[in-house]
């Protein structure tokens, strides 16, 4: 699989992260081929987060894939720490906690990202900065960045972290594309998209933050997704068009028009499903043309001023 550097750090990753958000609701037999496949399919960045399961995902996953030192080596592993039942939680106490929690229940004695996953409104950056610098200096965590963060909260962390933050987890997809499509209106009266989260792809790629977005397939908040719904005709009948073009599957090419915007984003899926893990990868050898991407952008009801 074609990778890419993440942020600006020298680790090199596949373009597709696999998420394991829903691993628990696979059998001990089904977990161990959903993580063989990703392995051989190149997708060795797996995702994961202290709450995905109350916790469960991350032992499961282990069990999944017999962690030991060789095991460990073939994988490039991710968690993300900062929610807690009722409230968001950046407090230095917190973050360490939750690393302990995480390798213990992945069976590693490191991470390789650490990203802070939910903005605490509360933070002290500089509890922050003292917990990843004792995280970087006991190699508990090698990379750190951010999820759903805009441009100035990241720019409050770096004031205080001396770490790179290497990559901001976002939700975008087709459908949920407002972070594009405010691009285009710029200056514009009665615009389209608003400007919600200050510039955040263009401020990435002046950073080189690493986008990766999650819930690829989605449209609004976890309302399902745009693929084979009859909500979306015009979306699925362009997205069929270019997959049999390309004698892929529909899956692939949404990952694929992720792939194709030049701010190199490594997009999480989700799937537990064998065969869309696989059409996930293969989106990695397709470049969508410069019509097909704004053809697919359009068809998703986006408007071009």
């Amino acid at each position: 699989m074609r990778t890419i550097k993440l942020g600006t750090s020298n680790l090199e990753v596949p373009v597709i992260a696999v998420g394991c958000m829903r691993i628990n609701s696979l059998d001990k037999q089904e977990a161990e081929r959903f993580v063989q496949t990703s392995l051989e399919l190149g997708a060795n960045f797996f995702d994961h987060a202290d709450i995905y399961g109350g916790g469960n995902c991350e032992s499961i996953f282990a069990d999944a894939v017999h962690m030991n030192d060789d095991v460990r080596e073939k994988m490039i592993l991710q968690s993300k720490c900062g929610i807690r039942k009722g409230m968001f939680d950046f407090s230095k106490e917190h973050i360490l906690q939750s690393v302990d929690g995480i390798l213990q229940r992945l069976r590693t004695d490191y991470l390789d990202v650490l990203l802070l996953h939910r903005p605490d409104t509360l933070v002290e950056p500089e509890e922050v900065a003292e917990a990843f610098d004792q995280l970087e200096r006991t190699g508990k965590v090698r990379h750190f960045g951010v999820s759903n963060q805009n441009p100035m909260q990241i720019q409050l962390l770096q004031k205080y972290v001396k770490q790179p933050i290497v990559a901001n987890q976002l939700q975008l997809s087709i459908t949920n594309a407002t972070m594009i499509s405010q691009g285009f209106n710029v200056n514009m009266e009665n615009a389209a998209a608003v400007n919600r989260d200050g510039s955040i792809l263009d401020f990435c790629r002046l950073n080189d933050i690493t986008i990766q977005p999650w819930s690829p397939f989605q449209y609004g908040f976890f309302e399902g997704v745009f693929l084979d719904n009859e909500k979306f005709p015009e979306l699925n009948a362009k997205i069929n068009e270019i997959a049999e073009k390309y004698n892929v599957s529909n899956t692939t090419i949404a990952i694929a028009w992720l792939l194709r915007h030049p701010a190199n984003m490594q997009p999480v899926t989700g799937t537990m499903n064998l065969g869309r893990i696989a059409d996930c990868a293969k989106a990695s050898e397709i470049t969508l043309t410069r019509e097909e991407w704004y053809a697919i952008f359009l068809a998703a009801g986006n408007i071009l001023p």
